[in-house]
């Protein structure tokens, strides 16, 4: 059972996973200690988990392979399944193609 903690109110010593990497720092197979909840008034409220700044351990280093493949991996997102162009920009999977080609039969009506 974890604790929980309203908005704002968690002790130090606690943090989040952004606050962890803005700290050069990663939960390192930790488990969760507590969460926050903040209250929305028509759904239920935002839970955000939260990890001991003491066990975090430091971000892995970027490699050269990783680096690769990361950059392979973005030009895979940007290229357009129907025109094979590089769009410039990540085709929205709403889409599942670059704006032209979605455009292009609505246009062609």
């Amino acid at each position: 059972m974890v604790s929980v903690y309203r908005w704002r109110l968690a002790p130090d010593g606690l943090a989040t996973r952004r606050q962890l990497r803005a700290l050069g720092l990663r939960p390192g197979g930790q488990d969760v200690v507590a969460q926050i909840e903040r209250p929305r008034r028509k759904r239920g409220p935002l839970v955000a988990y939260l990890y001991r700044i003491d066990r975090a351990r430091p971000v892995r280093p970027m490699t050269a392979r990783r680096a690769a493949a990361l950059a392979k991996a973005n030009a895979a997102r940007r290229r357009c399944p129907a025109c094979r162009r590089d769009a410039g920009y990540v085709i929205p999977a709403s889409l599942g193609m670059c704006t032209p080609c979605a455009d292009a039969p609505r246009l062609a009506a």
